[in-house]
This record gives C-alpha cells, sequence and structure tokens, in this order.
C-alpha cells in the first residue's frame, strides 16, 4: 500500500477491524501502477460488487490490459466495498478509491462502471454516493470526471438514464480508445464538461440520455424518444469488433481468494442457435471465433504470468467451437504434465461428442455442465431448443460411464405456453439422467438441477411475453422441489421476487429510475446476494413513485408496442424477432444459422466490417 496518502494512512486504521482487508488495498501480481503526473488521462474502471467477484470479470480485464498499454493514459480499478467497509469509510470519510493510486474517484477523467445485469443497479448509486459524485448526470460540475457505463445490461440505458452521462452500446476494446481520444482533445481545447459530453455522442456506439426526451401514451406505455438535441442520431447501432483482439495475458492475481483464479479466454463471442429467450445470443451477434494458435499463445503467455492452474475456455457455446476438439487436444499436448484443469462452460447437448470427453480425460474434470433449459417436446419447439432427450440420456450415460460422477442441468421454468406437465417433464428426465449414472457407478453418481425462472428480456423474441405471475412460479418450483430430492440429487432454484425485480428493471423506462433512487435510499444494495435482497423495500419504492411493477413484468405486449429500448439497435431486425415469437406461438423451429441464413439482419447491418475480418473468423453463413 502506498501510505504516501492521506486515504492510505486513514485506511491503515480501519482495515485491522474488517473483513479481508485484502479487498481494499491493491498490490496484485500483474497490478499496473503508472505516475499520475506522467499520463494525460485517468480513467477508474468500477465493478459495482465486491472485490472477490469483481476482479476476476473478463470485461474489466480486457479493458484494463487495453488501456494501460497507451502511453497517455492510465487505468485503475475499485469495486464496492463490503458493509463493514463502506461503514468504516464513510466514518472516516474516505472517499471511494482506486486500488492503484488510492485516488479518490472523483479526481478521475473517466469512471466507467460494467453492469452485467440490473440487479447492481443500486450499488452503482452507492459508489456514486461514496466518491462524492452527485447521483445525477444533470447535477455534475465541470471538475467531475464523464461517468459511462458499458455491458450487456446497457441494451436497455433508461432505467439507469439518468445517473450516467454516455453509455458505450456494444463491444468496447475498439471505442474506450475513441472515448479517451475525444476526452483529451476537448481537454487541450478547453471544452466545457457539457460540450464534451456532446462530443461523445459524436462516436459510434455512444448514447448520451441528456440529448433525448421520453414521450408517453396517456395509458402511460412509451411513445418515442425524442431528441432535444438537433444533431443527436436517432438510432444507437452497437459497435463490434470486426475480429476478435487479442485476449489479455497478464491477468491480476488476488492476494485472497476470489470466485474464480483461472485463466479465462474467451475463444468465441456469439451464438448462432436461435434460442428465443437468449439476450446474450442475440446482442453478440455475429459469431467471430479466434484461431487455435492464437488461443494457445494467449494461453501458454498468461500461464507464464499468473502461475494458474485452472483455464476456462469461455464462450456461450463452448462445444460449438469449430476446432474445439484440436483445440483440447492441442492444449492437453502442450501442457501435458502440468495439472491443468480445463474448464469448458456451457457445452451444448447437440455438439457435444465422446471424443471430447476422451480428450478432457488427461487432465483434472470434476463434471459437466449442460444447458437443455426445456424437457418436453412441446416447449423445446416453443423456445427453439433443437435437441432430443434421447440424446441428452445417451449424453449422460457416457459422461457417468467414463468415470465423471457428476452432472449439472440447467433447466428455465415459466417460459411462454408452458404448463404444470412440462414442469412435470423436467422433473422426469432428471431422475431418468440419475438412474443412468447409477447403472453406470452406482451411488457415486450425482446430479445437481439448477432451474431459473424466465425473464423476458429486451432485444429477444420473447420481448413481447409476459413473466409468469408469483403464485403460478412457486407452484412450478413447489412441484420440482417435492420430486428432485434424495441420494445424489441436488436442486437449486431462484427467488421468484428476485425474478419480478429483474423483469421490471430490465424491460424499464427511464421512469424507473425515480424507484431505484428511492429503493436505494431506502436501504437497496447488493440486490444479487440473496442474504441481503431486500423485497420490501424495492415494493415500497414502487409504491412511492405510484409505480405499478406489474406494468412492467406481466402486462401483455401489443405486437405493434414501441418499447424504451427501440433506439438501442443490435444488428438484429425487430421484423426478425416479431417473427420469431409469432413462430414459437405455432412451435415452428428454425434451423441453426450455420446451416443458412435466416435474414435477421446482423449481415447487412456490419456488412462493412465483415469485409474487414479474416475470411474464417465470420461463422455466418451468406444469405443465398
Amino acid at each position: 500500500m502506498n501510505e504516501n496518502t492521506e486515504i492510505a494512512r486513514k485506511l491503515k486504521k480501519i482495515l485491522p477491524a474488517v473483513q479481508k482487508p485484502g479487498r481494499y488495498v491493491g498490490g496484485e501480481l500483474n497490478q499496473v501502477k503508472k505516475d499520475w503526473e506522467s499520463v494525460a488521462t485517468h480513467i477508474a474502471l468500477v465493478f459495482p460488487d465486491i472485490y472477490d467477484i469483481g476482479l476476476p470479470n473478463l470485461g474489466i480485464m480486457i479493458l484494463y490490459e487495453q488501456i494501460n498499454q497507451r502511453q497517455d493514459a492510465l487505468c485503475e480499478r475499485t469495486y464496492v466495498p463490503w458493509l463493514d467497509m463502506e461503514t468504516a469509510m464513510r466514518r472516516a470519510g474516505i472517499p471511494l478509491y482506486s486500488l492503484e493510486s488510492f485516488k479518490p474517484l472523483a479526481e478521475f477523467d473517466i469512471v466507467g462502471f460494467t453492469l452485467p445485469y440490473e440487479t447492481l443497479y443500486t450499488n452503482v448509486l452507492n459508489a456514486l454516493d461514496l466518491a462524492n459524485i452527485p447521483l445525477h448526470s444533470a447535477q455534475r460540475a465541470d471538475a467531475h470526471p464523464i461517468i459511462l457505463a458499458g455491458g450487456h445490461a446497457t441494451f436497455n440505458p433508461e432505467p439507469m438514464a439518468p445517473f450516467f452521462d454516455v453509455f458505450v452500446i456494444g463491444e468496447g476494446e475498439e471505442v474506450i480508445h475513441e472515448v479517451i481520444d475525444c476526452v483529451q482533445k476537448s481537454k487541450a481545447s478547453g471544452a466545457t464538461r457539457a460540450e464534451t459530453i456532446q462530443s461523445l455522442s459524436r462516436i459510434a456506439g455512444i448514447y448520451v440520455p441528456a440529448l433525448y426526451e421520453p414521450q408517453y401514451h396517456a395509458d402511460g406505455t412509451f411513445k418515442e424518444l425524442k431528441p432535444v438535441f438537433e444533431n443527436a442520431p436517432l438510432s444507437i447501432r452497437k459497435r463490434i469488433c470486426s475480429s476478435l483482439p487479442l485476449p489479455p495475458t497478464r491477468f491480476l492475481v488476488p492476494s485472497i481468494d476470489v470466485v474464480h483464479n483461472r485463466v479465462a479466454l474467451e475463444i468465441m463471442r456469439g451464438c448462432t442457435r436461435g434460442c428465443r429467450f437468449c439476450h446474450a445470443g442475440i446482442v453478440t451477434r455475429p459469431v467471430r471465433e479466434r484461431s487455435v494458435p492464437d488461443i494457445l499463445n494467449a494461453l501458454d503467455t498468461a500461464l507464464k504470468h499468473t502461475g494458474y492452474e485452472e483455464i476456462a475456455l469461455l464462450s456461450l457455446s463452448s462445444s460449438d467451437y469449430t476446432h474445439i476438439q484440436q483445440l483440447v487436444e492441442a492444449i492437453v499436448d502442450r501442457f501435458s504434465g502440468r495439472n491443468l484443469t480445463i474448464s469448458l462452460p456451457s457445452l451444448r447437448i447437440e455438439s457435444f461428442s465422446v471424443d471430447l470427453m476422451e480428450k478432457l480425460k488427461g487432465v483434472r474434470q470434476g463434471g459437466f455442465t449442460l444447458a437443455p433449459e426445456a424437457a418436453s417436446d412441446k416447449m423445446r419447439n416453443i423456445i427453439n431448443k433443437l435437441i432430443q432427450m434421447e440424446k441428452l440420456l445417451s449424453t449422460a450415460r457416457e459422461i457417468y460411464s467414463r468415470g465423471w460422477q457428476s452432472i449439472k442441468l440447467y433447466f428455465m421454468i415459466g417460459q411462454p405456453g408452458e404448463t404444470i406437465e412440462d414442469v412435470q417433464a423436467i422433473a422426469d428426465i432428471c431422475k431418468q439422467v440419475i438412474a443412468e449414472g447409477r447403472k453406470a457407478i452406482g451411488k457415486r453418481a450425482n446430479l445437481h438441477a439448477g432451474v431459473s425462472t424466465f425473464v423476458p428480456k429486451p432485444h429477444t423474441p420473447f420481448q413481447w411475453a409476459s413473466l409468469d405471475s408469483l403464485p403460478v412460479v412457486l407452484e412450478k418450483q413447489n412441484l420440482l422441489k417435492d420430486q428432485l430430492r434424495g441420494p445424489g440429487m441436488k436442486m437449486t432454484w431462484s427467488n421468484p421476487r428476485e425474478t419480478i425485480l429483474e423483469a421490471a428493471l430490465s424491460r424499464g423506462d427511464r421512469n424507473l429510475a425515480k424507484v431505484i433512487e428511492a429503493a436505494w435510499r431506502g436501504g437497496a444494495k447488493f440486490d444479487a446476494w440473496q442474504d441481503q435482497f431486500n423485497y420490501n423495500v424495492w415494493m415500497d419504492a414502487f409504491d412511492a413513485q405510484l409505480i405499478d411493477p406489474e406494468f412492467y413484468t406481466s402486462r401483455p405486449r401489443d405486437l405493434e408496442e414501441v418499447f424504451p429500448w427501440d433506439h438501442i439497435h443490435t444488428g438484429v431486425s425487430k421484423r426478425y424477432l416479431k417473427n420469431e415469437f409469432l413462430k414459437s406461438k405455432e412451435g415452428q423451429l428454425t434451423s441453426d444459422c450455420r446451416e443458412g441464413c435466416h435474414g435477421c439482419g446482423i449481415l447487412t447491418e456490419f456488412s462493412d466490417l465483415r469485409q474487414k475480418a479474416p475470411a474464417d473468423r465470420w461463422l455466418c453463413p451468406e444469405r443465398t
């Protein structure tokens, strides 16, 4: 710790009295620390949760390494302190600070938040308040930093619009440099803060909410987003990289235990499967892959710099990576004798293979996670999940028979058209899977069923669907709890009240900002933590603002309704999403995009970028 700062001296007094003081002192292996005075621009990245969860976040890691490669900028980090540390900081007058230089966030030029999910919103307000930065963009003066946000939750930025100066929509690796360049140019010219923000709005993929005013119909439904600045763009097209840039290799190695101690490498971005509930599958299109040599070289460098013994090959569907067997075989060969664990999250039953399992036998692998999502033919047709239950059973049979003891299956209840019989089918298939395990390895077989509740997300075919009511969700959960028990069986489920909040926040308009602020002032924070989430505080906040959460969660949506997020353009057309929604009602399937283009719009929208990419990196075929 740099003890030459006032913050560091105060910390020395309070850290012995808080849990895990290692969260608050930095100094990790591979931390980048630059001389503050020698660079023109200072950026702080904030993950709005505790250090243990935020430090391994791949988005933060990518931008941290990208920005710090510049000679004219530095990038530092901070996370939200846990309750005991927050109390101690407020009592001692310590503002939220960066872990590299112990500078207050208010002294940076840019403060960037990542928002991967909506239940972090009150933590954002708490972080701004701890940093002594006004909550509302309109209240900030020229001396305050530019406050921006990126991440998957920003594809509907409206509920958090009053709190941010700028939203970065889409992938950040390239646009972050344009943001830095713009801020530097504005600073050099003596531009005001407002002028700088207007300049940022001219960058592709940047949304500045202060330049627009939402309009509503008499019944409260959204009408339009009206520009109040003549040059404000009517549509914000997300940013994508024509091909994936080199991945980070100098991962921060914490001095305390965190949720993931590993080298995480994204082998592919996007998905071609077309599951109708999947937000990430839409907003990350088109599919782009990294080459096997690029992945191997990055892993080699990262393992040397970190000493980690676990590799996670990340994507929305790792087994769909074109060269997955070649890649796993090459990793096993290159790093043999290193006692590494290779993790392949999000394996798809459709593309899972015995050959892949055999290649993994040479490494430490604790179990497999598969995501059937639904268990009846009817529901699989509705959600466009092109698998057969016999394929799941045969895959489970192969996994157990080759010595693995544990399988985790992900299911989702509450999807459009689901009945109690469809939920019963989930219990039935789980019993059949564990039966296969017992035939193969006896009582050592384990099955973990993870059951989440469907949230109709923006920019998906199901954005017109309604959320299941609380009594209906509880009935479905109780059926599964009653049946998925016994030796070797485990079930976890999502809190349906948390689901209600997530649905309201993800589908909300700018009016919800008042609810978010009221909930935070009422004590809401760490809403993603089961022991901290307070449903009553949120319902009180909705009541105080005279807003009914069911207006956003359960109200049927007209096919012609204008959504608060329609100005954010993912490249996938609303026409295509609507057609997929109508096909779901008829139980009609749409084949994998790799088998032929269905005209979602992504190739047309980004045809200019495709020309810049290597021919084998974009997996979407041209439409014929």
